[in-house]
């Protein structure tokens, strides 16, 4: 099998070889992202918030505390919408963490996240009906005024996990509001594994960054008989699909949103659609790269 068509998904959304350029961002001395030069600069305004030395730049030591850090990045963050620098704030706070699952050094508003290049956690939910006649799953039409890949098909349920919450606790919320999953069927799902990715991000007017994603991947067997329903404005509609379309879909075009073809593709390894070989060990590795 030709595996190159899956080999430029995962190119795709690892587009940056090496932070060069960048300034290392720190706290209590850990790194914990990346700095573009325009945005460093725009942080010298904030001397008594931020450090700078011939290693990067550091948030002060007089900040001890996760809340003392958080609040001050939260008044940074305001300057920095005024300034063109990043989006509209979001008013969603995430955990800023030395490495996946570590403790919480500070919290940022989520428009701020890939100008800080600091890692960002998620979860992604394969809702799979296995039918008699074979595996199908639930794809989200994503709506199309959304901000990023508007239209794009997506996963049943996919979104990012806020300051304080785990995954299983982001999942059960986001499928209630976003696909009308109860409670007590979302919490069922399988944990399958982790993915990460580390890519370039440049949007129009606001500080170039680096997004640095790690996916936190579930399976949700769902009944025949259950037809989620859009809760929210995020997604305009569900379809299910054979396993084969979804298969043919992410092999031969770009309708899904980006990181969503590596979900798939993952799930695609694991259920034996790509066969074992040299060629599967290294798509798994590729996936698992930085997660």
């Amino acid at each position: 099998m030709d595996l190159a068509p899956f080999f430029r998904h995962v190119a795709a959304c690892n587009d940056i070889l090496s932070p060069a350029g960048f300034e290392p961002f720190r706290i209590e001395g850990r790194p914990v992202g990346w700095l573009a030069p325009d945005l460093v600069r725009a942080l010298t305004y904030w001397p008594a918030v931020f450090h700078f030395d011939a290693d990067g730049v550091a948030m002060a030591g007089r900040l001890r505390s996760p809340g003392a850090r958080s609040d001050a990045l939260a008044r940074v963050c305001e300057g920095l919408v005024t300034a063109g620098l990043i989006p509209r704030l979001r008013s969603e706070r995430y955990d800023i963490r030395a490495e996946p699952g570590g403790l919480s050094l500070a919290t940022l508003d989520r428009a701020a996240v890939p100008a800080f290049g600091v890692r960002a956690e998620g979860v992604h939910v394969n809702g799979l009906v296995r039918r008699a006649d074979g595996l199908h799953l639930w794809i989200g039409v994503r709506a199309r005024d959304k901000s990023i890949a508007p239209g794009k098909l997506d996963n049943v349920v996919a979104g990012g996990i806020p300051a304080g919450l785990t995954p299983l606790e982001t999942l059960v919320k986001e499928a209630a509001e976003e696909a009308g999953i109860p409670p007590e069927r979302a919490a069922t799902a399988r944990p399958a594994g982790r993915i990460g990715y580390v890519m370039a991000w440049n949007e129009p007017r606001q500080a170039r960054g680096i997004r640095r994603d790690t996916l936190h991947v579930f399976d949700l067997v769902l009944p025949e008989d259950f037809v989620p329903r859009p809760g929210d404005d995020e997604v305009e509609r569900f379809e299910l699909w054979p396993i084969a379309r979804v298969f043919a879909a992410v092999r031969d075009t770009d309708a899904f949103k980006f990181n969503v073809n590596l979900v798939l593709i993952d799930l695609f390894l694991r259920e034996g659609l790509i066969p074992p070989g040299e060629g599967a060990m290294r798509l798994r590795a590729a996936l698992d790269q930085g997660a």
